[in-house]
């Protein structure tokens, strides 16, 4: 098992995560929330909807820190 598919099996459920996976050519990452795993592989909610990720396709992956606040408005 690779290091990046240990990752995963960790992780609880909900865990925002970044996944580095392969598509046609080349490959690209997933940053959301982890919110399903199967046999199959995961899926990863990001701002643009739902991404499902085969285990095959998975390159990297890492947990990674809550999004940093909005900032105020500069003109109130």
């Amino acid at each position: 098992m690779n290091r990046a598919l240990e990752v995963l099996a960790a992780l609880p459920l909900g865990t925002r995560v970044v996944v580095r996976y392969r598509i046609d050519g080349g490959a690209t990452d997933a940053l959301g929330n982890l919110t399903a795993r199967d046999a199959l592989g995961v899926s990863v909610a990001a701002r643009t909807g739902e991404v499902a990720i085969a285990y095959d396709d998975v390159l990297l992956a890492k947990p990674v820190p809550p999004p940093p606040p909005r900032r105020a408005p500069r003109f109130p």
